[in-house]
């Protein structure tokens, strides 16, 4: 990974934390820390904000160079969905989506941890927690071959050390148990 997104999501994270807000790394970035690397085009980070503290993170982004729009970051809020900050000076796009108001989203918050990856501390979602978005965006997405391959090197990557009675526990809730067992069939082949 480049530099420059090290740069770039440095100084998010400073201002999210600077604004009060909890967030980790969740997505492409989150299976590339717990699995195979690969290239992608944006960062998500799921964030759990306040009113106030998004309010207080929007204004500290400098408009010279980033871009951020206040209304469609508080109807993401509203929405609990997703709004973008661009850094200008390098292109990368970061995907601030709020915490889903549902039992797994708030398990998978509570469950996020603290790595340091490319000399850089941050919040991660836990590779089951990686497992299971990605298994529930490849559903959602009409059987994306990205995200199960995704999945497929968080699983290689982690072996034994993935609690898979977790995994278990949340396949029936998002609707993932097929496309699971497909995938762990074809690890045992």
């Amino acid at each position: 990974m480049s530099e420059s997104l090290v740069a770039s999501l440095r100084d998010l994270t400073r201002r999210l934390d600077a604004a009060g807000i909890p967030w980790m790394i969740a997505g492409s970035l989150a299976s590339t820390v717990h699995g195979e690397p690969r290239a992608t085009q944006d960062v998500d980070i799921v964030i759990d904000p306040t009113r106030e503290a998004l309010l207080r993170f929007v204004a500290s982004v400098p408009v010279e160079s980033a871009y951020v729009d206040r209304e469609s970051a508080l109807e993401a809020l509203a929405r609990r969905d997703m709004f973008n900050v661009v850094d200008m000076a390098t292109g990368w796009k970061f995907d601030l989506i709020v915490r889903k108001d549902r039992a797994f989203s708030r398990s998978e918050f509570e469950r996020r941890e603290r790595v340091v990856w490319m000399h850089l501390p941050v919040f991660v979602a836990s590779a089951e927690d990686v497992i299971l978005s990605k298994l529930e965006w490849s559903v959602l997405c009409g059987g994306s071959e990205r995200q199960r391959r995704d999945v497929a090197g968080v699983v290689e990557a982690r072996g034994a050390a993935l609690d898979r009675a977790y995994i278990e526990r949340w396949l029936e809730p998002l609707g993932v148990r097929d496309v699971w067992r497909a995938l762990t069939q074809s690890e045992r082949s």
